[in-house]
Formats: C-alpha cells, sequence, structure tokens
C-alpha cells in the first residue's frame, strides 16, 4: 500500500512542481551562501595584507613622530566566520566581520559598517533557513490540505471504507509518504550545502540539521489535525496559509513591534553625544583637570605628571580621547544591555512561535545572531584596552617609532568560544508543539473513522 501511495502522490503536478521549485530555491539559497561565505574570506585576506602595508606606510610618512603615527594606524580585528554562516546568514549582512581600530576614542568606532546596497538589504539574503522556515512549510499545506477532503469529495472515501483494513492507517500511510519526502529533500539541501560550504559535522550542524527536521515535523502534525477537522479542501487550505501567514509573518512582526517598543534606545543618541561631548569640551578645559581623571583610571601612568597648559601634549590628547570613552560609559553599558534583554524577549516569544524559535536557534549555531555580534563587540573593548595600555607609555615618554616592533601587529581573530548548547531549551518548545498537535490529531481521526 505504501508503494502504491508514494507512486500515486509523486505522480502528482503538485508533488513535482513543488519538489523541482524547493531544490531550486534550496540551490540557490546554497550559493548565495557560498557568495557570502567568499566575501567574508576575501575581506578577511585583504585585511590581513593590507595591516602590514598599512603600518609601514605610515610609518613611513609619520616615523619622526609617535603620537602622530599612532592617530592615523589602524589595527585590524576580524570577526571568525563559521560555514555555518552560509546556511544561515541571520544579522552578519548588517554587522562588520572586519573593524579597523584606531587607539582614539572606541566609542565613535564600534557602530562604523560597511557601505551595502540598502535594496539588497531590505530584501534579505536567501538562505537555507529562509527556506527551510518560509518555503518548506507551504511545500506542506500544498501537500497536506486535501489528505482526507480529496478522498470525500472524489468519492473514493466508500471504497477505502471498504478495501482498506484500517483507515488511519491509510491516512497515515498518506501523511508518511509526504513527509518522507519533504524530510528527504530537506535532508539532501542541508547535506550539500555542508559539503559545498565546508560544514565541520559537529554538534552546531547537529543542532541545525535536527531543529530544521523537528521544524517540518511541527508543520505536517499541524497540518494532519487540521484537515481532519472534516472540512473541505477550500476551508482547509485557507485555515492553513492564515496559519502560515501568522505564525511566519504577522506574529514575528508584532513581537518585533513590542520589543522595540518596551525596550527603547535612547541611550544610543546619548552614548553618541555624551562621547563627542566628552572628548570635544576638553579643548576648552584645564588639562590638569583631564590628567586627573585620566590617572584616576589608570594611576600607573600618574609619575607622567601633568603636562603645560599651554600648546599641544600628546600625554593629554590621548587622555582626553580616553576620557571622551569614560564619559559615555553608563550610557554604553546601558544600551548594550537592553539590545541583550531584547534579544533575551526575543528567545522568550520565540517559545510559543515555531518559525521564531527555529530561526533563533538557526543564527545562534552559526554565530550570526545579535548576542554573537555583542559578544564581538565585547571583544573589541578588550582588544583596544590592550593596543592603549601598549603605547600609552611610549607616547607618554616621546618614544621612538623604530623602538617599536611593528611586525608583531598583525590582525586579531575573534573566535566566540562561550557557545554552550542546551538541547532543551533549543528543541523543548518544538517537540512540546508536537507532542501536542499529535494528540489532537488523533483525537481528531479517532471520530473522523
Amino acid at each position: 500500500m505504501y508503494k502504491l501511495l508514494f507512486q500515486q502522490f509523486l505522480r502528482t503536478r503538485a508533488c513535482q512542481l513543488g519538489l523541482t521549485l524547493v531544490l531550486i530555491l534550496g540551490g540557490i539559497s546554497i550559493i548565495i551562501g557560498k557568495q557570502f561565505l567568499t566575501d567574508q574570506g576575501r575581506l578577511a585576506d585583504q585585511a590581513t595584507q593590507m595591516q602590514q602595508e598599512h603600518i609601514e606606510r605610515n610609518v613611513k610618512l609619520h616615523g619622526d613622530d609617535l603620537s602622530l603615527l599612532l592617530y592615523y594606524l589602524k589595527f585590524a580585528l576580524l570577526n571568525e566566520t563559521d560555514p555555518l554562516a552560509g546556511l544561515s546568514v541571520g544579522q552578519s549582512d548588517l554587522n562588520p566581520g572586519v573593524q579597523r581600530i584606531r587607539i582614539l576614542a572606541l566609542e565613535g568606532q564600534k557602530y562604523d559598517s560597511d557601505l551595502v546596497n540598502p535594496t539588497k538589504l531590505l530584501y534579505g539574503n536567501l538562505d537555507l533557513s529562509f527556506v527551510i522556515v518560509y518555503v518548506f512549510p507551504l511545500l506542506v499545506i500544498a501537500f497536506m490540505y486535501n489528505l482526507f477532503s480529496e478522498e470525500r469529495e472524489s468519492g473514493t472515501w466508500q471504497m477505502v471504507n471498504v478495501m482498506a483494513r484500517s483507515k488511519s492507517k491509510f491516512l497515515l500511510g498518506k501523511l508518511l509518504v509526504r513527509f518522507l519526502l519533504l524530510a528527504g529533500v530537506m535532508l539532501f539541501l542541508i547535506g550539500v550545502g555542508a559539503v559545498v560550504l565546508g560544514v565541520a559535522a559537529d554538534t552546531a550542524f547537529l543542532l541545525f540539521t535536527l531543529t530544521a527536521l523537528f521544524y517540518l515535523i511541527f508543520w505536517f502534525a499541524l497540518c494532519f489535525w487540521v484537515v481532519c477537522l472534516r472540512q473541505n479542501s477550500n476551508v482547509n487550505a485557507l485555515v492553513l496559509l492564515t496559519i502560515w501567514l501568522a505564525l511566519v509573518v504577522l506574529l514575528p512582526a508584532f513581537v518585533n513591534n513590542y520589543i522595540t517598543n518596551n525596550y527603547p534606545l535612547p541611550e544610543a543618541l546619548s552614548t553618541m553625544i555624551k562621547q563627542r561631548d566628552g572628548y570635544h569640551v576638553k579643548w576648552d578645559t584645564s588639562k590638569k583637570e583631564t590628567m586627573e581623571k585620566f590617572y584616576e583610571e589608570y594611576p600607573q601612568f600618574a609619575n607622567y605628571g601633568f603636562p603645560s597648559e599651554k600648546g599641544y601634549s600628546p600625554t593629554w590628547y590621548y587622555a582626553m580621547q580616553h576620557m571622551g570613552d569614560v564619559e559615555s560609559r553608563e550610557d554604553s553599558r546601558a544600551m548594550q544591555l537592553k539590545i541583550r534583554s531584547r534579544e533575551a524577549s526575543s528567545r522568550m516569544w520565540a517559545q510559543v512561535i515555531p518559525s521564531m524559535q527555529a530561526q533563533l536557534v538557526f543564527n545562534e549555531v552559526a554565530g550570526t545572531g545579535l548576542d554573537d555580534y555583542m559578544d564581538f563587540l565585547q571583544y573589541m573593548n578588550e582588544f583596544h584596552e590592550n593596543l592603549r595600555l601598549y603605547f600609552y607609555p611610549m607616547i607618554f615618554s616621546n618614544s621612538e617609532v623604530a623602538s617599536v616592533d611593528w611586525g608583531q601587529f598583525t590582525p586579531e581573530v575573534f573566535t566566540n568560544s562561550n557557545k554552550s548548547i542546551n538541547w532543551t531549551k533549543k528543541l523543548g518548545s518544538l517537540v512540546i508543539t508536537i507532542l501536542l498537535f499529535s494528540v489532537l490529531s488523533i483525537f481528531s481521526v479517532r471520530k473522523l473513522i
């Protein structure tokens, strides 16, 4: 019976068109993911190649003044891109993977971004996670909406009553055929993507695959429950498309609007203003006052004393640059805390919205989520701090440019090694919703037969 059901369904136009469409879209998404990884690798290679050229060129131009040289020098910091990012680009198209940092005030440099076509940002990337979250549910609906109603409307259900040993097994057989076809196509696309993009067969890849599989099972369980409510095909299609629109588009949009309104970010503007004012007003204040505040931050440099109030002093200049960051520090921390609170709130809502849960898990395992970028910014603070503490003694003591080993400054790579997988949090809500609709489907099937 199962072989006959498989052959019968495979000959339908809906099956042929649906599978062809998803294979084409899946192939395109893998190509886009490969291009994304290639672009990220090219940027990293360029940063590595240009780092030493940039230093050598500026040393030649400003080799007689270390403080002036360090005003121009930029040091590259790379955010490592996991190959899984090719399957789920997430927010990596917005947040740059390469930052070139000067030892001046950091807050004004943190959020520098690459120039990107705004139209491309508007439409987003057609990655494989998009195909799984948005397209596969539509195929499930197209394959399932008339699972039972088709038999009843065509008059063959009475024949099934007579010939089939178990009507429930007959319906489950039709369900199984459709599930195996779509699951096979999904796993095939994920496997091809893993090979093409060079994804390692590790725990993160396993979680990505299981999340995609459970998400697909959720939609089959939901659709099976709906089609067992004894409605006609048109009603089933309308109800299922309405559910798809709500779960995939409307509810995520509502949650985004809710979170934006409940976690406003006035600190984004106040951080910029305080950082700029904290630096610029120092031109009109006493150098001693600036240095006293600086030495409170770094008492180890207090032996360099206070510069004259007249004329320019590199000690005072770099001190007042840092004080701009100090005076905006509280607003910056508040802003980062609210951003993380937004992400935490999104994860909470995602527990009851499977599409959001799947997308957040995809981004998290690929390292392309907002939390991952916030970790990168936190590491940027440490990177900037280490640079300043290395160069401050040389600047304050008027060291020669030639005394610095410039060959040691190669681009630093940030690897987020703080990831830990909580399988219950990642898959628990999907499993619960699957069990819920499975139980509802069992009661509906019993009434149906």
